[in-house]
C-alpha cells in the first residue's frame, strides 16, 4: 500500500506560555530541519525582543519557507 505524508504547513501555539528556551529550542529545530511550514502563530506567548529577533532571522534563512509570523501580543 502506498503510504501518504501530510505535511505541516501552519502551526498555531497560541497563547501557550512559549518561554525563551523553548522559543530559541523551536526557531533552532525549524532552521536545521527545512520544512514545509509557511505560517507560524505564536500570538499572545509575552516573547521577549530576543525571542522575535530570532523568529526574524528564522524567517529572512534562505532555506526558510516561513511567510507569515504573528507574533502580537495581549493587550
Amino acid at each position: 500500500l502506498p503510504t501518504s505524508h501530510t505535511l505541516c504547513a501552519e502551526f498555531r501555539l497560541r497563547i501557550c506560555i512559549v518561554s525563551k528556551t523553548s522559543c530559541a529550542a523551536l526557531v533552532s529545530a525549524l532552521k536545521s530541519n527545512p520544512s514545509h511550514l509557511t505560517e507560524l502563530d505564536l500570538t499572545d506567548n509575552n516573547l521577549q525582543s530576543s525571542d522575535v529577533q530570532q523568529l526574524q532571522d528564522l524567517v529572512e534563512s534562505p532555506n526558510s519557507k516561513l511567510q507569515t509570523l504573528r507574533i502580537k501580543a495581549e493587550t
